[in-house]
């Protein structure tokens, strides 16, 4: 699998595992790296940090999931000359439905995220969120979602 076909399938293995609600799983994808929430003046970094916000902010139903799908698209990747570092953007779209919330988009933005390739894998170095169209995040997040917005 070439470079940028790796680096792509990552993203998208973040949002999988998100919407599987394995938490778990969405930390071990940033065990060396970090998350930037640049609205919410915050940054996460290794696997107990990211596990942390993800089990704090993150709320899950029943069944063991969000009820989210986090849709990624225009992704562009640039692997830097040395090829074991990169640079990504890409937008994200999240759409929820839950017995109380008819299927809408609830938040929309984009996704900064630098690489970097240890013994041959890539992995995420550093993810910055930035949203700018908000839903009704009330069935999504366990905080208020005001003070990202």
């Amino acid at each position: 699998m070439d470079d940028y076909r790796a680096i792509e399938n990552l993203m998208y293995r973040y949002a999988f595992t998100l919407d599987a609600g394995d938490l778990p799983g969405v930390a071990e994808l940033f065990r060396h790296g970090e998350i930037v929430a640049p609205a919410a003046n915050s940054v996460v970094s290794g696997y107990d940090a990211v596990l942390a916000m993800y089990n704090s902010s993150t709320r899950l139903y029943d069944c063991g999931t969000p009820k989210t799908r986090h849709i990624i698209s225009n992704v562009h990747i640039e692997v830097e000359s040395d090829a074991c570092s990169a640079r990504a953007e890409a937008y994200f779209t999240v759409v929820q439905a839950t017995p109380d919330l008819p299927l809408q988009v609830i938040i929309a933005g984009k996704y900064h995220d630098r690489f970097e390739k240890h013994d041959g894998q890539w992995r995420f170095r550093r993810r910055e969120m930035f949203p700018d169209l908000f839903g009704d995040l009330n069935h999504h997040l366990l905080f208020d979602a005001a003070s990202i917005q």
